[in-house]
């Protein structure tokens, strides 16, 4: 960072010596209201238009083409943007969604209702940088209004003051900045691609290591153990505190291959109602949106019993339970459920049908080799998983510290411009 910063150091000594000047909104530019344009406006094909909620569900930082597209006959009908404007998001139900800016580098195209085009004579790039600083966040708060609804109104938006320095410097700026989302971006996808790859390895021995030779017996699951249906309850009823239970969407959102602790609890007076699983039980789930969701299982190593939903199961069985519950992510015993699934909204299992499916019983000595040496690659995996989130989170932020140093310039003293 020292030589472009350097760089810009001797741009502000040459082309403004004594501060940067602080202007409105309303003195670089014009908002232009969108109208009109709906979700349900959209066609396969014809003139590009942005909806102001994919501002920020969909774009990024900056786009030059739509997702989506309007009838020719609609696009006379509706305000535009052009290339170089920046739109802006003008209501949404999170705070850290209204006035979220889009630099457009494409084309003309139309924009909806609730969100602006900011037409001006800047450097596109960095107004867009402007508007995602801390300062302009803080801003837009102490104007946000409305409850379930939040908006920012038009005059407030044009209210707010930015430093606008010569354009030699607002695109050097934009040149640092574009090279640290390029950074940021790459190395995103470098981690991402280690951890794919990891998934990929650790599949391919989990796979292997199932794949015993006809010397060992294979049983089906209703053959070594039983099936234990949950009782329902609702999310509603989850605690803090009191009985430890599992929701069946917990399963395969929040626990892995085995937990000895429970993320909910339900009060004693209701949990004495239901069903539990007991210590070394694998809690399999039943029941899902998906196919890939059935069967999830997560052996239960817990010192007491622990409540479970009635889209769940506990198989009680005399195997080692990671084993049982390593199995279950295999694509050999995906393959023989699948046939079992009932599919709809809702996805789900029966007994019988998870009671058919064979899985290998080695001794008890080779199901602990097993279970070693995947929860080695489990782990791996888990803590490059964990890492990855982290170590972006890390960049972003040095990416904002950069930023912000970047767009902090010493105001214009007018008195000693002259």
């Amino acid at each position: 960072m020292n030589k472009p910063m350097s760089k810009i150091e001797k741009l502000i000594a040459e082309l403004c010596p004594r501060g940067v000047e602080l202007k409105e909104l309303r003195e670089i530019g014009t908002l232009i209201r969108g109208n009109g344009l709906q979700k349900k406006d959209f066609v396969e094909d014809g003139v590009g238009c942005i909806h102001y909620g994919q501002i920020y569900t969909y774009y990024g930082t900056f786009a030059d083409k739509t997702k989506t597209f309007v009838s020719a006959e609609l696009a006379r009908r509706l305000k535009k943007a052009q290339k170089g404007d920046v739109l802006i998001s003008g209501v949404s139900e999170n705070i850290e969604d209204v006035c979220k800016p889009l630099g457009w580098l494409g084309g003309e195209i139309c924009i909806s209702g609730d969100m602006f085009a900011f037409r001006h004579n800047q450097d596109t790039k960095f107004i867009t940088y402007l508007l995602q600083t801390p300062d302009f966040k803080r801003y837009k708060a102490r104007f946000a209004l409305g409850a379930k609804v939040i908006r920012v109104r038009q005059d407030k938006i044009l209210d707010y003051k930015i430093p606008i320095p010569p354009l030699p410097i607002q695109q050097e700026i934009v040149k640092i900045l574009d090279n640290f989302a390029k950074l940021e971006a790459e190395l995103g996808a470098e981690l991402e691609a280690e951890l794919q790859a990891r998934k990929k390895q650790y599949e391919h021995y989990r796979e292997n290591l199932f794949a015993f030779g006809e010397e060992t017996e294979k049983k089906s699951l209703g053959d070594v153990g039983e099936f234990i249906r949950g009782k329902r309850f609702v999310r509603n009823d989850i605690t803090q505190e009191g009985v430890p239970c599992i929701h069946y969407g917990e399963l395969y959102t929040h626990y892995k291959t085995w937990a000895r602790e429970s993320k909910s609890y339900l009060e004693p007076i209701l949990a004495a109602k239901l069903r539990t699983a007991k210590t070394n039980d694998v809690i399999i789930v039943a029941a899902g949106e998906t196919i890939e969701d059935i069967g999830n299982g997560v052996a239960w190593l817990g010192e007491s019993d622990i409540v479970i939903h009635d889209a769940c199961f506990a198989f009680r069985h005399n195997l080692n339970p990671k084993y049982v519950a390593y199995y279950l992510q295999t694509n050999s015993f995906r393959s023989q459920i699948k046939r079992f699934i009932s599919s709809g909204k809702i996805s789900s299992i029966n007994a019988a049908g998870l009671s058919k499916a064979i899985i290998p019983i080695p001794p008890i000595a080779e199901q602990e080799r097993v279970v070693t040496i995947l929860d080695k690659f489990d782990s791996l995996v888990n803590d490059l998983s964990d890492d990855l989130p982290a170590e972006m989170n890390a960049r972003r932020k040095q990416y904002e510290y950069y930023r912000s140093q970047l767009l902090a310039f010493t105001p214009l003293n007018k008195e000693n411009a002259n």
